[in-house]
């Protein structure tokens, strides 16, 4: 931590220790896209240690509503290199770590050995599956976000503790692509920033077994408790290789 000035407006919720503790912590973040751009965002300026973010993606124009890490010339660019740009010119001091590879069984591992935490901030559940399995694996949190529309809906799993993702949907939706604006998922990329901020500085209470969903169309905000599910396959699997 080598620019205390910067943090003086933050400093005082949870003093030099938690930001020593935001320093020296290692995010992953799956996603340079609509959900990631906050999360990215907010977590750099807040001078979170070493970001490591992965995306396979290039920027599209019609990315531009949502994904605010990336500009106009940035079209054609590799998501990741964009957002280590933008990012690296709003905190200096940070360590970015640019993965453009697909997040797949065969990688993940090496991506997120090094990690402290887990950021669900992509558009698929064949991702977040295999994010989902690499938590339970490592027994690092794994913070879950999604969007559509003007509603969003987010959770944190912690192995051992809550339902993991695979609990809430064990069957996967059909893929396809859904209509956003860009101030969805600012609201949840946000939530999402704050919660690995609140796991990282030990404040306040976690979305931990708890969903939250958003309905920014009738501006309610809404939980849900959540259970494990006794048929998991993935959690049982988990147990049976941890017994």
């Amino acid at each position: 931590m080598t620019n205390t000035t910067r943090y003086t407006r933050q400093l005082p919720l949870f003093g030099r220790e938690g930001q020593i503790k935001l320093a020296d912590a290692t995010v992953f973040i799956a996603g340079a896209g609509g959900l990631g751009s906050p999360v990215a965002t907010y977590l750099t300026v807040a001078g979170v240690g070493e970001l490591i973010i992965a995306d396979d993606d290039l920027v599209q124009e019609s990315n531009l509503n949502r994904q605010f890490l990336h500009a106009n010339r940035n079209i054609g660019m590799k998501k990741v290199y964009s957002a280590a740009e933008t990012l690296s010119a709003l905190n200096p001091d940070i360590t970015l770590t640019a993965i453009p590879e697909r997040i797949t069984p065969e990688t993940i591992r090496g991506m997120t050995k090094d990690a402290d935490i887990l950021v669900d901030a992509t558009d698929n559940f064949a991702t977040r599956y295999l994010l989902n399995e690499a938590a339970l694996d490592s027994e690092i949190p794994l913070v879950h976000g999604a969007v559509e529309g003007f509603s969003g809906q987010m959770t944190t799993v912690i192995p051992g503790e809550t339902p993991c993702l695979a609990c809430l949907f064990p069957h996967s939706p059909p893929e396809r692509e859904t209509p956003v604006i860009g101030a969805t998922a600012g609201v949840i990329g946000s939530l999402q920033a704050m919660e690995v901020i609140k796991y990282i500085t030990g404040s306040g209470r976690l979305l931990a077994g708890r969903l939250l969903i958003w309905d920014g169309l009738s501006g309610r905000t809404e939980y849900l408790s959540l259970s494990p599910r006794q048929d998991c396959n993935v959690c049982q699997k988990h147990t049976a290789s941890t017994s």
